[in-house]
Order: C-alpha cells, then sequence, then structure tokens
C-alpha cells in the first residue's frame, strides 16, 4: 500500500460495489440501523460522503502549497454529519458520487515527489501522508460498506483487502495501546499467515476477514478461535 497508483484500481472497485449498494437502498433501508451504534445506514453514507470531501480538500491544499486540515475540529467533523445525515437521499447519494470522483482524482494527481509530504487531520492534530491517502480511503470505503448491514459483509472483503487491513492494524498497534497489553498473535488460516501483536502467543485463528472485522473491534468474534481458550481484548478502530 506505500504506491498509492497500485492502491487506486482497488479503491476504485470497492467504491464501484459501495455505490451499487447505495443505489439499491430503499427509503426504509436508509433510515434502518448500521451495524454502528447510535447510526443509521444514512449516518455511515454521509460520513463517507464527507470523509471523501475532507481527504480531497487536504490533498488539493497541500499539493498547492495552502495547506489544509481534513476537518476545522473535531466538533465540525461531528455536526457536519448530523445535518447531512438527515438530507434528502437523492443529496446523500449525490454527494457520495461526487466526493468519490472528487477524491480519487485527487489521489492521482499527488506528483510522486510529494507522497511523503503531510496533512493533518484537524488543526494540530495529527498528520498522514499524502500517499497514504488512497490507502486510507480504500480502508474507510471497504469498512464502512460492511458496517451498512445489507448484503455486503467482511466475508466479502477481498484477501488483498484483509491482508492491507491487518498490516495496518499492526502497524496503528505497535504505537497504541488499543490491543491487550500482554500481546497475541492473528494467524489466518485462509492465507497460511501469522501477524504479531507484541506477542507470538496466544494465537487467534480464523479468516482474514474475520480476524480483520474483530481487530477493528466489531463483533464478538465467534467465528475466531484461540489456544488460550479466551480472545484477547480489542478496542474500537
Amino acid at each position: 500500500m506505500s504506491d498509492p497508483h497500485a492502491v487506486l484500481p482497488l479503491l476504485h472497485e470497492s467504491s464501484a460495489h459501495l455505490t451499487r449498494t447505495v443505489d439499491a437502498l430503499t427509503t426504509d433501508d436508509w433510515a434502518a440501523p448500521s451495524l454502528l451504534p447510535g447510526w443509521s445506514r444514512a449516518y455511515v453514507v454521509a460520513h463517507l460522503a464527507l470523509n471523501a470531501e475532507a481527504l480531497t480538500r487536504a490533498l488539493h491544499g497541500a499539493v498547492a502549497g495552502d495547506p489544509a486540515p481534513m476537518y476545522a475540529s473535531q466538533d465540525a467533523r461531528d455536526r457536519d454529519i448530523d445535518e447531512l445525515a438527515v438530507a434528502g437521499h437523492a443529496e446523500l447519494r449525490d454527494r457520495l458520487l461526487a466526493g468519490t470522483t472528487r477524491v480519487h482524482d485527487a489521489i492521482a494527481a499527488v506528483p510522486p515527489e510529494q507522497w511523503d509530504a503531510s496533512a493533518e487531520r484537524v488543526p494540530g492534530g495529527p498528520t498522514f501522508a499524502l500517499g497514504a491517502v488512497a490507502g486510507m480511503r480504500w480502508r474507510e470505503v471497504e469498512i464502512h460498506h460492511a458496517d451498512l448491514g445489507t448484503a455486503y459483509t467482511h466475508a466479502d472483503w477481498s484477501p488483498a483487502f484483509a491482508t492491507a487491513l491487518i498490516d495496518g492494524m499492526v502497524d496503528r498497534a505497535r504505537g497504541s495501546s488499543d490491543a491487550s497489553s500482554d500481546g497475541f498473535a492473528v494467524h489466518a488460516a485462509d492465507l497460511g499467515r501469522t501477524w504479531t501483536f507484541g506477542a507470538e502467543t496466544p494465537v487467534v485463528t480464523g479468516t482474514a476477514s474475520s480476524l480483520g472485522w474483530w481487530l477493528t473491534g466489531r463483533g464478538e468474534g465467534h467465528d475466531l478461535t484461540t489456544d488460550s481458550g479466551v480472545l484477547p481484548q480489542i478496542g474500537a478502530w
């Protein structure tokens, strides 16, 4: 995922799948609860649309030499989602489609010599490299597509995405306290690959997609096994 141009075709495909799901939502579907506590499906789509717009804004600003954060503040981000989520379904769909096109174009337009340049999520907050945006957006699209709670689930994730997600969670765990303090490892039985999260045991085993879903704090891990008999505690993504 270090080369955004290698990730872009995968992102295009994932975005197309998301668009087909959103296009199929009925009026009742939009208002139905998503898998995210307290959020309807409309809220999830609003978040995805605004995330695309925010990433585009940050990319354009950084490339132009006029840095702009994704969001003015965390509160502003939350208010914008609240407002867009109650807009008409046609507006929500249009914002998602337009934002998707613009963020794809903005990613493709970043010169390779600027991939290491950074942008802020909020003023004075965490930064991210421009070259990482394609992967960031890919995660947003795939994970929140499954969060919609429609026919598309984490079991539909490609091996490439599940692998990239677990790789990213390993990197994230190195700098956070979300994983168990004692550490653990995960083994993707379908891929024959193991990742360590601070320790080689206990080992949690399952498919790569189920492991990725669980590592983001989703589900109860009922389709996973562990040689310790108890799954480690996982924080929210």
